[in-house]
């Protein structure tokens, strides 16, 4: 295990400026909320009809389900990322953020799954009701998780399980899988903080390859990752949950910083198309920006620095994009 992020009981953020706020960070947060209304604007409306999932031997499709999660189908494979299929990001049903969208494609609609990307331990990427839904649907499934996890899934009945530190590379059933930095921090608990790793994922089959970022801020390695894991076809970013932005900015891109991360991406590989897809929007509403203005933002960074506007592809929830075409 690298030491460059790991003390030896916990993981941390290697970079400048990259450590997130504490307790004292969170009370003043709260007492900047007192007396103002979270935005439960209406977010968008699921796809209707619901996409055919079934495709052609190879075709590579990339589903939003919702926040953090996506099926991505690339070369014989089926990926998920960051599962929840739950009402709350919460330990419990009656408390926490709740859903203002539903999930895109519903558990019994998925197709068979090979594989689930995990990118670090919160609630909402992490469900505890959806594992055992898809440990039992799919209990020949690899699940791909960050140092840590692994024993959390364990104990929850998950018998295939890849724990991988940043930078590991991985070639399972002809596909590369790579874990990849991402700046953030974890835990389930308060105790628990830090003890279990957060990440994003590469996955790459023949001449397609995708980013799954992860939930992070914005850090100075998208460049190599581009040069040692591209170029990419898709690249999954975070555009959402990022107001106040002096608490948020250590951990969650806002819609400017997806487009920075892209940039160091793009030009690494500047002749390849590389379609932009944003995620963690949406769906939770967990912190203090307006619901629907993400991809607006997204939509004025991305006409600024110039990029072709079908390069940047906002999906609704059971929205797929066919990016091998």
């Amino acid at each position: 295990m690298s030491v460059k992020h790991f003390t030896g009981r916990k993981f941390f953020n290697p970079w400048p400026g990259s450590k997130p706020h504490g307790l004292s960070g969170m009370v003043r947060w709260s007492l900047e909320r007192i007396g103002k209304k979270p935005d439960f604007t209406r977010p968008p409306d699921p796809v209707s009809p619901l996409p055919d999932l079934g495709r052609a031997s190879g075709s590579p499709r990339i589903t939003w389900i919702g926040h953090s999660t996506f099926l991505i189908q690339i070369g014989e494979l089926n990926f998920l990322t960051d599962p929840i299929w739950s009402q709350r990001a919460s330990p419990f049903q009656f408390i926490g953020p709740r859903r203002i969208s539903q999930p895109g494609i519903a558990l019994d609609e998925l197709p068979e799954i090979h594989a689930v990307l995990v990118s670090h331990d919160h609630y909402d990427h992490l469900d505890s009701t959806t594992v055992q839904s898809l440990r039992r649907r799919y209990p020949r499934a690899r699940w791909f998780v960050p140092m840590g996890v692994r024993r959390w899934l364990v104990r929850r009945g998950v018998t295939d399980v890849m724990e991988q530190d940043w930078d590991d590379v991985s070639i399972w059933r002809g596909v590369q899988v790579a874990c990849i930095p991402a700046q953030h921090f974890a835990g389930r608990s308060v105790s628990g903080r830090d003890t279990t790793l957060w990440c994003g994922w590469t996955v790459r089959a023949g001449s397609h390859a995708v980013m799954f970022a992860g939930d992070t801020g914005l850090h100075p390695e998208f460049s190599r990752l581009a040069a040692e894991h591209g170029p990419f076809s898709v690249v999954i970013l975070p555009i959402g949950a990022y107001n106040p932005r002096w608490f948020m900015q250590p951990v969650h891109m806002d819609p400017d910083d997806a487009v920075s991360a892209y940039a160091a991406i793009r030009e690494v590989h500047p002749d390849n198309r590389c379609v932009l897809v944003p995620s963690h929007w949406g769906t939770f509403v967990l912190t203090d920006e307006p619901v629907a203005e993400p991809p607006l933002r997204l939509r004025q960074a991305w006409e600024t620095a110039g990029y072709d506007a079908g390069d940047c592809v906002i999906l609704r929830p059971g929205e797929s994009l066919l990016y091998g075409e």
